[in-house]
């Protein structure tokens, strides 16, 4: 029975092999030169048929990728610095005012406000301004709390979201209250797409600017497809690295002797902190991003798994949880290990092959970039910038939050914790003037 249970391929129902060893990960996620496509069966738990993340085909979702790329480019993350520089700048001013009010800040929401305001802005040309609310509300966070708690149902009945999506608004409210924020929030993507078009001097060019450019097919910009695509950005663009954000100020004001060991290293402004890159890459990696297992089709070629030839056109899928929690990849996977990355540089290893919180190949989350190991990302740009801020200007306390309170127990899409959602609250006890 024990080797039965230790085997790492399982057809998990008559069509799909599951797959759990990290090394074999890159053939399932292959590049784009190596055709690989989505599972009708699969993609029906995102709700967004129209978006690019739940594209099947290869050549297709090549061609949405495409009219997007120039976006999260080099060139373009380096013009956003202006951009990110005064986000990050008012909310470092809401944590002063936190210290001075004493007051309490969920940090969850803020970093989210932060992240949600910048994609925004660059998706839509108008800003959501979560980071002037009191309380960073943020619809964008709502409406992914939505999606996540249905992933499972939409598996199973994905013809659901179109029978909701049909219903009175006042109905829907009350079969489903949740579901009424991702409608409002794709009626603000509309509103937003119309007043974009409508401006007559734009600043710069928009994403849904390339979504709806007259050289694009006509069914490639239909409103519901704007809608999908418009929403699946945004809310990719604010909460994992929200969340990897908040990881990050988890553990450094937790660890007395890592926050001081990093602010020392920032205070000369090094271009490339030894100490940030460790921080950076762990809490990236106890993100996760999403957890569910993502499947995989390879439409002409064969896949070997040692003795075992998996034909063409099979589903395979892998959960990115299992390589991020591997111990023979990363020895105390459940502890923040910043110093594993410097200690597998020396050794010559490369640990960012592992690193598939927003998995990897051809299908790489846009908003992390094609290489996502190599900076300037979007996400990498918003982080390193982010931690080099509030670790050097700003001591926190936890306030009434523990491990518990972001350990991953349950999988909805992305890893929630035993009880109410992923959460981390502090107090600021210090602004530090020099």
């Amino acid at each position: 029975m024990s080797s039965v249970m230790e085997c790492p391929v399982v057809r998990i129902n008559p069509r799909e092999l599951h797959i759990k060893d990290p090394h074999f990960y890159d053939e399932v996620y292959a590049p784009a030169s190596r055709k690989r496509e989505k599972d009708p069966k699969f993609v029906g738990i995102f709700g967004f048929p129209y978006s690019m993340i739940a594209t099947i085909g290869h050549d297709l979702h090549r061609f949405r990728r495409g009219l997007l790329n120039n976006f999260f480019s080099k060139k373009s993350v380096v013009e956003l610095s202006p951009m990110m520089h005064e986000k990050e700048s008012k909310l470092m001013q809401r944590f002063e005012k936190a210290h001075t009010d004493k007051s309490v800040v969920q940090l969850d929401d803020a970093f989210a406000a932060l992240t949600a305001d910048l994609i925004s802005q660059y998706s839509w040309g108008v800003s959501s301004g979560f980071l002037d609310d009191e309380n960073f509300k943020n619809d964008i966070r709502q409406a992914l709390n939505e999606i996540s708690t249905f992933v499972h149902v939409n598996r199973f009945f994905p013809f659901l979201g179109t029978m909701l999506r049909a219903m009175p608004r006042w109905l829907l409210g009350k079969i489903r209250p949740g579901a009424t924020a991702v409608l409002d929030m794709q009626d603000l993507v509309a509103q937003q797409s119309t007043a974009e078009k409508s401006t007559a001097k734009a600043s710069r060019k928009t994403i849904f600017d390339a979504l709806s450019d007259p050289s694009v097919p006509p069914a490639e910009r239909s409103p519901r497809r704007l809608e999908d695509e418009g929403l699946i950005v945004v809310v990719a663009g604010t909460e994992t690295t929200a969340r990897t954000l908040t990881l990050a100020a988890f553990h450094l004001y937790q660890n007395k002797r890592l926050l001081l060991k990093l602010r020392e290293e920032l205070r000369p402004l090094m271009p490339t902190p030894t100490t940030e890159n460790g921080v950076v890459n762990e809490a990236i990696r106890l993100s996760y991003g999403p957890i569910f297992r993502s499947t995989r089709v390879a439409p002409t070629e064969s896949l070997t798994y040692k003795d075992l030839v998996i034909p063409p056109g099979s589903p395979v899928s892998m959960s990115g949880y299992f390589v991020l929690m591997d111990p023979g990849v990363f020895p105390s996977p459940e502890t923040f290990k910043p110093e594993r990355w410097m200690q597998a540089t020396e050794r010559g290893q490369n640990l960012n092959k592992y690193l598939v919180s927003f998995t990897r190949g051809s299908r790489i989350c846009l908003v992390r970039s094609a290489d996502f190991a190599r900076p300037p990302s979007l996400a990498l740009a918003e982080l390193y910038m982010t931690i080099a801020s509030f670790v050097r200007r700003f001591d926190m306390e936890l306030y009434e939050t523990t491990e518990e309170n972001i350990r991953i127990y349950r999988e909805l899409g992305i890893g929630q914790p035993k009880d109410g959602e992923f959460s981390v609250r502090v107090k600021v006890t210090n602004v530090i003037k020099e």
